[in-house]
């Protein structure tokens, strides 16, 4: 008998269509970009070693990944065990992917309770990673809810009402969930803060220890971030319980970045920055400002001088910047302007180019602003402009990163930064119907502002465009006899400027950054007749129009 059923076991084979269920996959297109060793210096594991559930490997699949990265390989198996971990790793590595997994491997699809906590300090950033954990887990029948300030709490009550198994969002919105009895987190044994330096500042500290109340105790707690500041080690010393501590920071910067500086004048950034917008082959690009008063203001030189630019900030309104962010991620546009709203996680594939407009204060901020490029092992570029000012700052930046800025040189080689097929950089995916509903559903039920609120000024509803559903400039017309000024400030800014007249690439489209730099070719940037300046060595030929910018 026994013989009988090991003979008839020994026969048994799993069906073609279970066998070939990886081939049978929607995978997107690979990406063959050439990748540095921040992410290729793995041990040689795969998603199948991880055994983890048939559905959540189809997702990780059909989302492009193809093997786990070396903050994965180490995150993973220690986070499926339940045990707390802080963990550090550079910017564009998959901290995120290395966090969601082992969340939606843990989760009960046929519980109703919420069983995992992801906290993030932006709102642009739980956007991002509620469809991280969508796209991962579209095939285990769990639902995602993100949440934050900035929108109506209505529709997240009545949303919570249904079954939540993850939920993302910002510490001041959950709180206010979690205190009005709304969120339920009494049986939730999953509490993960990303970018947890930055949610152990001194202005989320106290609505993390309240949060942390609503928990129960023998939660698993996991810190991610790219840096790990002394307020950390007091926050894990008090509510970790032995946490298993994994640093992959053996250098700070990204091996993948290039990094240069120019010294220039304060009144001369935007002309030097006009002629970066012409030598560079840019894919896209983020350009940072420290104010927000400057972040517009240079916006709106940027499309005077005839290129296509959006802006961000954190005074805008919520949908408003929703929808910024949605349309750079799908290529709507070339370069984005923003604050340091957006330096923390925030992963778009397709820019290979980071401007500090304005430089930083602080090293930590430098780090996060630059890691914006060079994603996932992936090849960027750095600039910052330097004024007599920042030098200081540079050389501090410098020796607290261990890495060293160089003056940018003549002509900056190509392959640091470009790649011969840039269709090939992945996009995200358009959104569902669903999604499309959600958003159509929040937007109705977002309250209306006072007529007091900054964001509804006369100029500023002016600014945004509705056909594309983005903060945008007016181009100035070519018969103007208005000349563009340098550098920023009130004086700067045109008056009685024409509805817009800028045609915007079609979503999802990147055009050949050959084209774009043939297009421009014949367009001049402001010139100053400084005869004193001709003659100083500088990164750019003096017969192109090109600013005064040296090395220091």
């Amino acid at each position: 008998m026994s013989a009988a059923l090991a003979e008839q076991l020994e026969n048994t084979s799993i069906s073609g269509q279970d066998g070939d269920w990886k081939a049978n996959l929607k995978a997107p297109a690979k990406d063959l970009r050439p990748q540095t060793e921040d992410v290729t210096a793995t041990k040689g594991l795969e998603f199948e070693d991880l055994y983890i559930k048939r559905e959540l490997l189809m997702g990780i699949f059909e989302a492009g990944f193809d093997k786990p990265s070396p903050i994965q390989e180490e995150t993973i198996p220690v986070a499926l065990t339940g045990r707390d971990i802080l963990a550090r790793a550079k910017n564009g590595t998959g901290k995120t992917a290395a966090f969601v997994i082992p969340a939606l491997e843990r989760v009960n699809p046929k519980s109703t309770k919420t069983q995992a906590l992801i906290l993030v300090p932006t709102r642009e950033l739980a956007l991002q990673t509620s469809q991280v954990c969508k796209t991962l887990g579209k095939h285990l029948g769990i639902n995602v809810m993100v949440t934050t300030g900035g929108t109506g709490l209505k529709d997240d009550i009545i949303r919570l009402n249904d079954a939540v198994h993850i939920l993302v969002g910002t510490p001041g919105r959950i709180l206010d969930l979690a205190g009005k009895g709304v969120a339920d987190f009494s049986e939730c044994p999953i509490f993960i803060m990303d970018e947890a330096d930055k949610l152990l500042s001194p202005e989320f500290t106290p609505i993390i220890e309240q949060l942390l109340a609503y928990f129960p105790v023998d939660r698993q707690t996991m810190l991610f971030s790219a840096t790990f500041p002394l307020v950390v080690k007091s926050f894990m010393d008090k509510h970790l319980r032995q946490p298993y501590e994994i640093n992959l920071m053996d250098e700070l910067t990204l091996r993948g970045v290039t990094q240069y500086y120019a010294f220039v004048e304060e009144k001369q950034k935007v002309h030097c920055l006009n002629t970066l917008f012409s030598k560079l082959q840019i894919n896209q690009s983020i350009i940072f400002c420290n104010s927000t008063n400057r972040v517009e203001l240079l916006a709106k030189k940027i499309t005077e001088l005839g290129y296509s630019c959006f802006y961000s900030h954190a005074k805008m309104l919520q949908n408003h910047r929703n929808r910024v962010f949605h349309d750079f991620r799908n290529g709507v546009c070339r370069n984005l302007v923003c604050s340091d709203l957006l330096t923390r996680g925030i992963d778009i594939q397709a820019v290979n180019v980071v401007i500090n407009f304005d430089f930083p204060k602080n090293a930590e901020t430098y780090l996060h602003r630059i890691g914006r490029s060079g994603r996932f092992g992936h090849l960027g570029l750095a600039i910052n402009l330097i004024n007599w000012e920042d030098r200081f700052n540079l050389y501090k930046i410098e020796q607290e990163l261990g890495t060293e800025i160089q003056p940018i040189p003549p002509t900056i080689d190509k392959k640091l930064y470009v790649y011969d097929s840039p269709e090939t950089i992945p996009k995200p995916p358009p959104p569902t119907t669903a999604e499309k509903k959600e958003a159509e559903q929040r937007q109705q039920s977002r309250p209306s502002n006072t007529s007091n609120s900054h964001h509804n000024t006369p100029q500023r509803q002016q600014n945004y465009n509705s056909s594309t559903g983005s903060y945008q400039f007016p181009r100035q017309p070519q018969n103007s006899q208005q000349k563009p000024r340098p550098g920023l400030g009130p004086s700067s800014q045109a008056q009685g400027v024409p509805p817009p007249t800028q045609q915007v690439p079609p979503q999802g489209h990147y055009p050949n950054p050959n084209s774009a730099a043939q297009n421009h070719q014949n367009r001049r940037p402001p010139r100053y007749n400084n005869q004193s300046q001709q003659g100083r060595p500088n990164g750019f030929n003096a017969h192109e129009g090109g600013p005064s910018v040296r090395a220091m």
